[in-house]
């Protein structure tokens, strides 16, 4: 029961061991409206705020097993409700608040919250745009209760005179539901247990070498929920979380001076705002990048910045599995001419205990693992994953928990859950495992040939004119034609695009997939990219682009 306990209080019993024996050292600061970071929470402030809060919403029915929306800027107020949340037992709803309104609205729909907790102008949506009708307690963190029962000040100051005691969840029980970026369609909310949180802080600290008393940079925010765990500080940036690539490199490395931060995470967005900026990062020991492939150019930049002695890891996972593989900035660099040549980006090897494996290439159901086929070395399947933090279900959506879960019965007669990551790769004859794309996203060009968008596009971006290329298909599925979108660097003239074209014609020479492409798109803008790490390019989206290029009449080079 020990053990147990610990697990599904993963998130809030090293915060309550920090609070007995540093109460006053600082667990997060935030910039605050005037960007001078005069807002700090000590593990003592944290740990007692976040009980009152819980102890205040539960009064109000919001309690263990309570769906609750939260949608709250990363201020002090955001990780004082999560932890008191989490240490409810409440199931906190976490959506990306820059998606399409339809999307979001059918996202909080399918959660079925119960309670929904919002800055004013969340609260002021709701009501306009019909968000998340099934709530029935509504908390809002503004000074006055509009559109809301209470502010969060009342429901804290309520809890502090009436405070409540919690009993550890089951490890087993639903402890959030996470919706993924919604990249390559409708988010999907990821049913998260505690013990698959408890799972996720044992191997980011044994992937990464995270110690107590570090202190982190997070510029993903929900990552920052991590850090009590941890037993680190936070700095939150003085940015806006949704546009990473906009960020203001010197406010980055102000604060991480000022603070002495010691560990960094960020988009591969985000770590190109800072390798293109060029300042040395000489207190950072720990770099941490993910959200999609981290271009060999912009690690070789980090890693000039970073002290000799530092680490720079891109791991590999996703929002219902991570991390499931790690790769350190150094190797990688080596394998930057395989990658270049068309090989895939490796991601490195799996992080203890997960078990990965490649099955064929397939869009349908396996029920149970007996009806998987595994495919040898070297050849590129669909990666899966089974391991502690492998969630089993997504939330009221059965369809795509069936196509992306397979049940498998283990030799002592247990069951676990294999997850199907919706990427392709394979295994080299080292045991690292390399990324190839998407699979919702590969061009079947014939019965015989399959791209994949990561051994396709590395090859033309050696191009020293081209920004990003994206590999599209246009056509019936089965039968498409495969075209290369590219986006040109800043100042580049569109007049150089016909000898732009025909240089990238001649570098496909040789290359077994980029050979096969059977023609070139000038796209006049940025490309779109994900809303939440502004790195996974919109691929879609431009495939719908590239076919009114071909419905237009216009030629692809």
């Amino acid at each position: 029961m020990g053990d147990n306990i610990a697990v599904t209080a993963a998130l809030t019993t090293t915060l309550e061991r920090m609070a007995r024996e540093r109460p006053d050292t600082v667990a997060m600061r935030c910039p605050g409206p005037r960007g001078d970071y005069s807002i700090a929470l000590t593990y003592g402030e944290l740990d007692a705020r976040s009980r009152a809060i819980a102890s205040g919403l539960a009064r109000r029915g919001i309690v263990s097993g309570s769906r609750t929306v939260v949608m709250v800027r990363p201020t002090p107020e955001f990780f004082l409700l999560m932890f008191a949340l989490f240490r409810s037992g409440a199931v906190p709803v976490l959506v990306d608040p820059g998606i399409s309104r339809k999307a979001l609205r059918q996202c909080l729909d399918e959660a079925q919250a119960q309670a929904f907790i919002g800055i004013p102008l969340a609260m002021l949506a709701r009501k306009l745009l019909g968000w998340a009708r099934s709530a029935r307690v509504r908390i809002t963190t503004g000074s006055r209760a509009l559109l809301a029962d209470a502010t969060l000040a009342a429901v804290e100051h309520d809890g502090m005179t009436h405070p409540q005691t919690f009993v550890p969840t089951d490890p087993e029980a639903m402890a959030a539901i996470l919706f993924t970026s919604g990249s390559t369609g409708v988010p999907k909310g990821v049913v998260y247990r505690g013990r698959h949180f408890g799972a996720q802080i044992e191997l980011l600290r044994n992937a990464f070498g995270m110690e107590t008393g570090g202190v982190d940079l997070p510029t993903f925010p929900p990552f920052a929920l991590f850090d009590p765990a941890l037993g680190l500080t936070s700095i939150i940036p003085d940015m806006d979380p949704t546009r990473p690539a906009r960020a203001n490199p010197r406010k980055l490395h102000a604060a991480m001076q000022r603070f002495g931060v010691t560990q960094l995470f960020g988009s591969p967005a985000l770590m190109r705002v800072l390798a293109e900026h060029g300042e040395a990062l000489p207190g950072i020991r720990i770099a941490t990048s993910a959200g999609a492939p981290v271009p060999p150019d912009v690690v070789a930049k980090l890693l000039e910045l970073l002290p000799a002695d530092a680490k720079f890891w891109t791991p590999y996972g996703a929002t219902e599995c991570l991390p499931v593989a790690v790769i350190e900035g150094r190797e990688l660099l080596t394998l930057r001419a395989r990658t270049e040549a068309g090989s895939g980006t490796c991601v490195g090897r799996p992080v203890p205990p997960n078990e990965v494996r490649i099955i064929a290439i397939s869009d349908v159901a396996i029920a149970d693992w007996s009806d998987a086929r595994e495919v040898a070395q070297g050849i590129v399947g669909e990666i899966t994953v089974a391991g502690p933090s492998a969630t089993d279900s997504y939330y009221n959506r059965d369809a795509q928990t069936k196509l992306a879960k397979i049940r498998e019965r283990l030799p002592d007669g247990s069951e676990r859950i294999v997850h199907r990551m919706g990427d392709l790769g394979y295994f080299d004859r080292e045991g690292r495992l390399w990324f190839c794309g998407r699979k919702s996203q590969r061009v079947v060009v014939d019965d015989v040939t399959t791209l994949c968008t990561e051994q396709v596009e590395p090859v033309f971006n050696t191009h020293p004119d081209v920004a990003r290329s994206a590999l599209v298909g246009v056509g019936e599925a089965g039968q498409q034609r495969p075209l290369l979108c590219v986006e040109l660097k800043e100042g580049i003239a569109a007049e150089q695009w016909p000898r732009i074209a025909e240089e990238l014609r001649h570098l496909a020479d040789g290359s077994v997939h980029a050979a096969k492409v059977a023609g070139f798109l000038h796209y006049p803008r940025s490309f779109p990219v994900d809303i939440r790490h502004n790195a996974k390019i919109g691929r879609e989206a431009l495939a719908r682009w590239a076919m009114t290029q071909a419905s237009d009449g216009a030629k692809s080079q």
